[in-house]
């Protein structure tokens, strides 16, 4: 299937590594010139040199999505370099540990809002425009946190996310402009969220991994998944959550 992205711009949050960078490799790999974004300059340039790798163009450069005016001049300045915005993909979150509820509301939803607020005259002017969050089966499922730690705050504010970009999608579907989001199940990659617990809280990793039908999923099957979303092969798709967890949460989805 062709994707129809080559030639597409778009911006990659917190896509110095996980799933963002596999999401921004993606892309690029489809013909998509890119920008990206994360808070440690060496790792954005080291990625930047690693996406170039597929032929378009690529540039990326340090920020700190909960300053809302550090992203908006993230936004603005990958918009004038790249020559405009088709695809913007939040993928910024702070993390599923721990109860840091200023944290999840700065990173995970606003700098979502924020962010695309920023972009949104670039999307109205590409007329393919195109928002992809990525949230997580948590948004969706309550699940038990793993030992001392709480991940209520996480889960509470990515459900914000589907609600809002529910209401995103009728609001901005005039002007073209699409809203999607992926939810991730466990998602296993080398130096990742999960090989960390891995090492870190064996029993938990296996008491995960016995209850996932299917297995961990890599960030690959994230990522296709992202964007196709983003693409305009999916141009009818608007104010869908797709759940990408291998059968992992129990509610009935049909």
């Amino acid at each position: 299937m062709d994707l129809q992205l080559a030639g597409k711009k778009a911006l990659v949050t917190a896509a110095s590594q996980g799933i963002g960078n596999f999401i921004a490799n993606t892309l690029a790999a489809e013909g998509a010139d890119v920008s990206i974004c994360a808070r440690t300059p060496e790792k954005v340039a080291a990625a930047v040199e690693e996406l170039k790798s597929h032929g378009t163009n690529v540039i990326g450069a340090p920020c700190d999505v909960s300053d809302p005016d550090a992203l908006k001049a993230w936004v603005e300045d990958s918009a004038a370099q790249l020559g405009g915005i088709d695809i913007l993909v939040n993928n910024a979150s702070a993390g599923g540990g721990g109860d840091l509820w200023d944290e999840h509301y700065s990173i995970d939803m606003m700098a979502t809002v924020n962010g695309t607020n920023a972009a949104l005259p670039f999307l109205t002017e590409s007329g393919t425009g195109s928002v992809v969050t990525i949230s997580t089966c948590a948004a969706v499922e309550a699940f038990p946190p793993p030992p001392a730690t709480s991940a209520g705050a996480y889960g509470a504010m990515k459900a914000a996310q589907l609600n809002w970009s529910s209401f995103a999608a009728i609001q901005h579907a005039p002007n073209g402009i699409r809203f999607n989001v992926v939810s991730p199940g466990p998602t296993y990659f080398e130096g990742g969220p999960w090989h960390n617990i891995e090492q870190a809280m064996p029993p938990f990793f296996e008491m995960i991994k016995a209850n996932a039908p299917s297995g961990f999923g890599s960030g690959t099957d994230v990522a296709n998944v992202a964007v196709f979303l983003a693409s305009p092969a999916s141009n009818h798709t608007t104010g869908v959550n797709v759940v990408v967890d291998g059968g992992f949460t129990r509610r009935v989805d049909f």
